[in-house]
């Protein structure tokens, strides 16, 4: 049985970012796993860093203590034995909220400056995007979400990692990702290498 932390960011209550979210929950129980879950919008997680927390990332202060709100996000992260991230895509990258999650999260003495840094067996980064994966493979655009996403702010704090974008609106295309996503929640320790 694994543990999946899963990090989610999407405004709506429907959508179809949340139909893959709950597509990969679906194939996650039916497997026996389980998760834990940050909703970012519904939790309300504030993403701009406030002037205490540049200071003391900035600084590389380990020592400094982090807000309350950060430090239960590290210990969901900690607990997991995967991570997974779901979010649609916007201009070419994850919605502000999310972007700001790694930027308070990610903090020096956790995920960086850190001895040892935090480390998870493996990240899945899952995102809805309009535009199919080859035409955003075409445009440059998925080669820089992969750069951003696994090398940068996932890097070597996972064993594997790996991008799932599930592009395209036709009816036909929406039944595969959602198939797609179920059967990553059957086996979110993945079996392919990443990157």
């Amino acid at each position: 049985m694994t543990l999946v932390h899963i990090v989610y960011a999407h405004p709506a209550p429907l959508s179809f970012t949340r139909d893959v979210f709950d597509a990969f929950r679906r194939g996650l129980s039916e497997a026996g796993h389980t998760a834990t879950v940050s909703d970012l919008c519904a939790m309300g997680f504030r993403a701009e860093m406030s002037l205490e927390e540049y200071e003391r990332e900035s600084a590389y202060a380990a020592d400094r203590p982090v807000a309350p709100d950060v430090r239960a996000e590290q210990q969901k992260l900690l607990a997991a034995d995967v991570w997974a991230f779901f979010y649609p895509m916007w201009w070419a990258d994850c919605p502000a909220i999310l972007k700001g999650w790694f930027d308070r999260v990610w903090t020096a003495g956790f995920a960086h400056r850190a001895d040892p840094p935090v480390r998870v067996r493996r990240a899945l980064v899952c995102c809805t995007a309009g535009y199919e994966a080859g035409e955003l493979e075409r445009s440059g655009v998925l080669a820089a979400m992969r750069t951003t996403m696994l090398t940068d702010r996932i890097g070597d704090r996972a064993e594997t990692a790996e991008l799932l974008v599930l592009g395209g609106t036709a009816p036909e295309i929406r039944e595969t990702h959602l198939r797609t996503a179920f059967e990553a929640g059957l086996n979110p320790g993945g079996s392919r290498p990443s990157r």
